[in-house]
């Protein structure tokens, strides 16, 4: 701190100024006066020096810890000022920064165009959150969300201008983790109600499966003793037709009277067709045992030819009676998984046909199958409307349906996709060109 020398001292043998010694003590006074006021002005500079200086520490402080671009520009967009951010985004240093027009700082030409337009438009009213492409200091380009605030003097001058921006990158990967993180939810959410219905699902098919196949099975073993016991009845009665009675007449009356010979005839095909009937309810009853634990990835040796054919008999005995199917598959496609899964995701996708082409005049179904480049490809073409394409990409997220309130789930093709994947195989769908849409179910040939 400097100090202020009191003034001087005067000798006795000083001459006295005029007006005697009462005017030199007034000049003593007033010089002491001014001196006490002069340490007091001192004092107090060097406290708001202090002051100051402690402020402005700590504005740099807060400036440096910001993790926001921060850029001072004059009127003429020069800049005046930056934060270590905006030195840490474009790899320069404050000294290279400053004095250069704050537009060298965005993507291209178009950039800077499109800046500067703003910026002159509404610099005096403010320019909040738009999004810029900047060129940071690897040479990539990165998105920016910017405003910009007027620096105006007291007397309301415009003086420059504050600009301060935000790199968006971070946050758009924060969201979509978070958009992730929530179909991730939606989806196991589907699952869980899926797996709930199917537990409810597998115990009923289960108990009338059960049910089923004991009057079957009664059913069947008498059939099979009737018809060895119609062999003998056969022969029995063709030797008493043969014997000297077959000579009565009015035993001859009665066998034609009663048509012997067309029932005899007529028995052999109607205990095959009741054999037949009973073999194909059982065969009914085991696919039912097989569907009802669909939730078991128990890994079996699954004939898609037999699991095509089962689905689409199920989904066409209840569709529309105009509804058709055509299958074009090559013998003997076997894949390692579960019948019950894979005939949950064929019906799934054999009924979407059904009810795509419900409006059609003649609803058709092409199911064609064969081995293509190491895999097994099923594909599923019906003649349709087709999907729209804001659809497409949306087809096997949980709970997303075209079809109106109380018709659909929406969890059909996403449980389907989901078993697949579990197949190591994929589902997808497209458009056909002439019309319609065509579903693609592969399985890896090395499974088989």
């Amino acid at each position: 701190m400097s100090t202020i020398a009191p003034p001087a001292d005067l000798s006795a043998d000083s001459p006295l100024p005029p007006g005697g010694e009462q005017a030199w003590i007034e000049v003593i006074q007033k010089m002491d006066e001014v001196y006490n006021d002069l340490l007091q002005y001192e004092v107090a500079l060097e406290e708001k020096n202090a002051a100051l200086e402690e402020s402005h520490q700590f504005i740099e402080s807060v400036l440096a810890s910001m993790s926001d671009i921060l850029i001072v520009c004059d009127r003429n967009g020069g800049i005046e000022e930056v934060n270590s951010s905006l030195q840490h985004f474009s790899g320069k240093t404050a000294g290279e920064l400053e004095h250069t027009p704050v537009f060298d700082l965005f993507a291209d030409d178009i950039e800077r165009a499109k800046a500067r337009d703003i910026f002159a438009r509404y610099g005096r009213e403010g320019v909040h959150d738009c999004e810029f492409f900047l060129r940071a200091g690897d040479g990539s380009t990165v998105p920016v969300s910017m405003n910009c605030t007027p620096r105006l003097s007291q007397t309301g001058k415009l003086m420059g201008m504050v600009v301060t921006g935000r790199p968006v990158g971070e946050l758009r990967r924060a969201y979509s983790a978070l958009r992730q993180a929530h179909d991730d939810l939606k989806r196991t959410q589907g699952q869980l109600l899926h797996a709930e219905k199917m537990v409810s699902l597998g115990r009923l098919v289960a108990g009338v499966a059960h049910e089923l196949n004991n009057p079957i099975s009664f059913v069947l073993g008498n059939v099979l003793s009737l018809k060895r016991y119609a062999s003998r009845l056969e022969s029995y009665l063709g030797a008493v037709h043969a014997s000297d009675a077959a000579e009565d007449g009015a035993l001859q009356a009665m066998r034609q009277e009663l048509r012997i010979d067309r029932i005899l005839a007529d028995m052999p095909h109607l205990i095959d067709g009741m054999i037949e009937g009973a073999e194909r309810t059982r065969d009914i009853v085991d696919a039912l045992k097989r569907f009802s634990a669909v939730d078991k990835m128990t890994p079996e040796q699954v004939s898609l030819n037999e699991v095509v054919e089962r689905s689409v008999r199920w989904v066409v005995q209840s569709a529309a009676a105009n509804f058709t199917v055509n299958t074009k598959i090559s013998p003997n496609l076997k894949c390692s998984g579960s019948s019950g899964q894979l005939q949950q995701v064929i019906m799934n996708l054999v009924q979407n046909a059904c009810d795509a082409t419900a409006s059609q005049r003649e609803p058709a179904l092409i199911v064609s199958g064969d081995i293509e480049d190491g895999m097994v490809i099923l594909r599923f073409a019906d003649n349709g409307p087709g999907i729209s394409e804001e659809h497409l990409g949306r087809l096997f997220e949980p709970f997303f349906t075209t079809k109106p309130v109380g018709q659909g789930t929406g969890l059909g093709l996403s449980i389907s996709y989901s078993i697949v994947e579990r197949h190591g195989g994929r589902l997808s769908a497209h458009n056909l060109p002439g019309g319609g849409a065509e579903f693609i179910l592969a399985l890896p040939v090395e499974s088989c």
